[in-house]
């Protein structure tokens, strides 16, 4: 109704600019017709437009504002949870809260019979569906970050084997920095020879249950779940990694160095057993003589001679 309103005030200037233009013979009838006009509109918003959009219902409205909030809240938390990457475990929340809001809307329907869907109204009401569009860019984040790999079953919270990962790597950075103050005072800050040595078997400790944590979700994986952990836990191992290796020039001494050494040694002493068995066995050959029929037939003939004579 509103925009009939805006435009009374707008018959007059409008009808003094078709004036000149439809020249002076014909301006009484020009301004006949827009007379006619302005009465109909004043008709109109008396009585009110049959097709004129009605506006939400205040329950529309609110199911409305509590998904935009929800929306700055995960946007917000989103955000300032990027880098280092804690999405999962700080956001899990707001994430959730957001779906049952959307769900609210999906569910919804206004009190009046009259009155239009809060759903289809909010949702499909438009070419650009803005609250459609946002919830499936929430959605793909949440699942390109596999954050559900990360959570309980009901993601109320952080499952038992995060927690455990995310404690060791609290440890493992600790153990670091402590090293660090440390040994800067006595050695050069190139040389983390301290860091090494204090830090080994945390770090060791957290890189065995990441990869543990690797094989039990790749096993998962084959029943329709992603074969990857989820984002934090990656961006916490990596920057594990890049420290232990890169910064601090350190090694895990591997375990199975024995049994690796021992395999590597038959694979190289196999062809020198190969050729060494093969000589032997030619020579051998070699030794067998065996006699011809024709010379053991000669043979046997001077033995006859010889008895007779």
């Amino acid at each position: 109704m509103a925009p009939l309103r805006c435009l009374l005030p707008l018959l007059p200037a409008l009808a003094l600019a078709l004036g000149p233009a439809a020249g002076e013979a014909r301006r009484p009838l020009a301004l006949e017709a827009l007379g006619e006009a302005e009465e109909l509109a004043e008709e109109l918003w008396v009585a009110g437009l049959p097709g004129d959009l009605p506006e939400l219902e205040p329950e529309c409205r609110h199911l409305l504002a509590a998904f935009a909030e929800g929306s700055a809240a995960l946007t917000g938390c989103l955000g300032r949870r990027a880098r280092p990457v804690r999405l999962c475990q700080a956001c899990h929340r707001q994430y959730h809260r957001l779906l049952a809001q959307y769900g609210n809307i999906t569910r919804a329907v206004g009190n009046s019979s009259e009155s239009h869907n809060c759903a289809k109204s909010i949702l499909t009401s438009d070419r650009l569906q803005t609250v459609v569009t946002l919830s499936a860019f929430f959605n793909e984040t949440w699942e390109a970050a596999n954050c559900a790999n990360c959570l309980k079953n009901n993601s109320e919270g952080l499952s038992n084997s995060t927690v455990e990962f995310l404690d060791l790597f609290n440890k493992s950075l600790t153990c670091f920095e402590h090293n660090l103050q440390g040994q800067t005072i006595y050695l050069s800050p190139n040389n983390y020879t301290e860091v090494c040595k204090n830090c080994n078997e945390t770090y060791k400790m957290l890189n065995d249950l990441y990869n543990s944590l690797q094989r039990m979700n790749r096993q998962g994986g084959e029943s329709g779940h992603s074969a990857h952990l989820c984002i934090d836990v990656e961006d916490a191992m990596n920057i594990t990694r890049k420290l232990w290796s890169r910064t601090f020039n350190c090694s895990v001494p591997c375990s199975d160095t024995v049994p690796v050494i021992a395999v590597s040694s038959f694979i190289l002493f196999l062809p020198i057993v190969f050729y060494l068995s093969s000589f032997l066995h030619s020579k051998q050959k070699k030794r067998i003589l065996i006699l011809p029929k024709r010379i053991q037939s000669n043979a046997s003939l001077v033995n006859i001679q010889e008895k007779y004579s």
